[in-house]
């Protein structure tokens, strides 16, 4: 059975074309009309590119393009060269960098709505900054908490400013009454700090 690189010569000879002109009007490289001939494997290009090199080299010769190129994988079947360099997984493509960008600007944003949900939810934070002396009958008591939060002193509303300072003066009725400050947010969950003055 004929070896696919002899049927090419042999039908380049009989139609007596040189591998310049094959080269001119295929837009095949010589040097790879030349290797197709000579079975020179390792001058083969990568494929697709040799098959479909090959098969408009027969085409051209007026040959069967599909049956020669039958035969030439026949032949070369385990030379053929592949990419040997292996494909990363992480290659730095358009594609690649797009789908990062997504995938990252995804994860912010879930990240983010968790977190504002979480805030939402909890109980706010609450500083309270207490007296040192409490034996007078007026007692100033200031604290920090959540802005958005409604602070109470004794179940008396408190003003809350902007960064979430408040400060109250409570009159003391009893020696040894109890103070209690609850800050609220606006989930409706609670923090309590309390004193009990002896």
């Amino acid at each position: 059975m004929k070896r696919a690189s002899a049927i090419l010569e042999s039908a380049r000879l009989d139609r007596e074309i040189d591998f310049e002109e094959i080269c001119k009007k295929t837009k095949i490289p010589l040097r790879y009309l030349i290797a197709f001939e000579n079975e020179n494997t390792k001058e083969f290009p990568e494929e697709p590119y040799c098959s479909l090199m090959v098969k408009d080299y027969a085409q051209f010769l007026g040959l069967n393009g599909d049956e020669l190129l039958s035969l030439f994988r026949r032949d070369y079947n385990r030379h053929l060269p592949t990419n040997s360099t292996p494909r990363s997984l992480f290659s730095l493509t358009p594609q690649f960098t797009f789908s990062f960008f997504i995938v990252l600007l995804s994860l912010s944003f879930v990240v983010y709505l968790v977190s504002e949900y979480l805030k939402f939810n909890r109980p706010p934070p609450l500083e309270v900054v207490w007296p040192e002396n409490f034996s007078e009958s007026s007692l100033k008591i200031s604290g920090k908490t959540d802005p958005q939060s409604t602070v109470k002193i004794n179940d008396t509303l408190v003003l809350v400013d902007i960064e979430g300072n408040f400060t109250k003066e409570i009159q003391i009725s009893t020696p040894e009454a109890k103070i209690v400050i609850e800050a609220e947010s606006p989930a409706g969950k609670v923090t309590i700090d309390e004193k009990v003055l002896k």
